[in-house]
């Protein structure tokens, strides 16, 4: 995880789960997103603090330091055990902090019996309410895009039922802690404790199987979050 994800509602309502009185440089409103299918260098819209205050901006999926750029594809994740410590995110952690807006993401299971055969989920809040992945992101300011700029999800270990579906789940906030992690006083120490350890609890979640069809990143209408039996899959 996490290599498909959705961001559907409009920035406001995430906003308003995030904090009603929060402060943005840049404007929002209420006109549904309607991405169903968020794919990998794709761009998204995040949050992110800049000097003038709280930013939404569209930034890449995908970031690199300049020294590792065409070696590999761009990292779309950075696991939560080596991001404060390793050099290859150097560039981003604690500064980089920022956080992106999804009501839940997509995960692909083996079938036991068919190897070349997989299971697509879709996992979201037992509540169903917005959720918030944190993640580490470059931004530089202005309208255009700028050739360095992206973000990419921190990741941390499954526990307990979720194992089943994937060995590793995005960083998902609580709007609590989501606020504390783009408030620009928040000491590196701060940082560090909450991306290790307040993940929102695996029983806090819940999934269901969905049709292939959210395999193709053509796909994005409503219809992808549909339960499916296993199956007819």
């Amino acid at each position: 995880m996490c290599g498909r994800f959705v961001q559907y509602e409009g920035m406001a309502i995430f906003i308003e789960e995030l904090s009603p009185q929060i402060e943005l440089f840049s404007g929002y409103d209420a006109q549904p997103i309607d991405r169903y299918n968020v794919a990998p260098s794709t761009r998204v819209q995040l949050l992110h603090t800049a000097e003038d205050g709280l930013h939404i901006d569209a930034v890449k999926w995908g970031w690199a330091p300049f020294w590792a750029k065409g070696k590999r594809p761009d990292p779309i994740n950075a696991r939560v055990e080596t991001v404060t410590t390793g050099k290859f995110f150097k560039q981003l952690w604690p500064n980089g902090r920022a956080l992106v807006p999804s009501e839940g993401w997509y995960e692909w299971v083996k079938d036991p019996n068919e190897p070349k055969r997989k299971q697509p989920y879709f996992i979201r809040l037992k509540s169903q309410k917005p959720m918030f992945f944190g993640a580490l992101a470059q931004v530089h300011p202005g309208l255009d895009p700028h050739d360095g700029d992206g973000f990419v999800i921190i990741t941390a270990a499954s526990d307990q039922g979720m194992v089943d579906i994937h060995d590793r789940k995005p960083l998902v906030l609580t709007p609590e802690h989501a606020r504390e992690w783009i408030d620009p006083s928040l000491t590196p120490a701060r940082a560090e404790e909450i991306a290790k350890e307040f993940c929102q609890p695996v029983e806090d979640f819940e999934w269901y199987a969905v049709g292939k069809a959210v395999g193709s990143v053509k796909n994005q209408g409503a219809d992808l979050l549909l339960p499916v039996p296993c199956k007819d899959v």
